[in-house]
């Protein structure tokens, strides 16, 4: 699942996992991938940390199970990325603007596939 409220991040990321063979859901904001997620389950969540909407350190705990990789065009002291990954499924922090093939790298270690 690919979470960011950009849609030239969405559209991206999506036809480049599909092109993959990842079947990728899209959605617009933390609230929206929620009710997705309840619907059915990722294998992975790419999810951009700053969004309109419910903040994302909310949604977090409320996708109990999910492998969560963060997006994020804001720089980010270690010290700020280590409090960001104290959740449990928090398992990655991606750097926007990210290299395509970097991505791909990425979400196949975190796939596992």
């Amino acid at each position: 699942m690919i979470v960011d409220d950009e849609s030239d991040i969405r559209s991206t990321v999506k036809t480049v996992l599909e092109k993959e063979g990842y079947k990728v859901i899209a959605a617009t904001n933390g609230d929206d991938a929620l009710k997705k997620w309840l619907k059915q389950k990722s294998d992975l969540i790419l999810l951009d940390i700053m969004m309109p909407g419910t903040p994302v350190r909310e949604i977090v705990p409320k996708l109990k199970g999910a492998k969560i990789a963060y997006l994020s065009v804001v720089r980010t002291s270690e010290a700020e990325k280590e409090d960001l990954m104290k959740s449990k499924n928090i398992v990655d922090f991606i750097q926007k603007p990210f290299d395509i093939k970097e991505l791909v790298k990425r979400v196949k270690k975190l796939v596992g596939s």
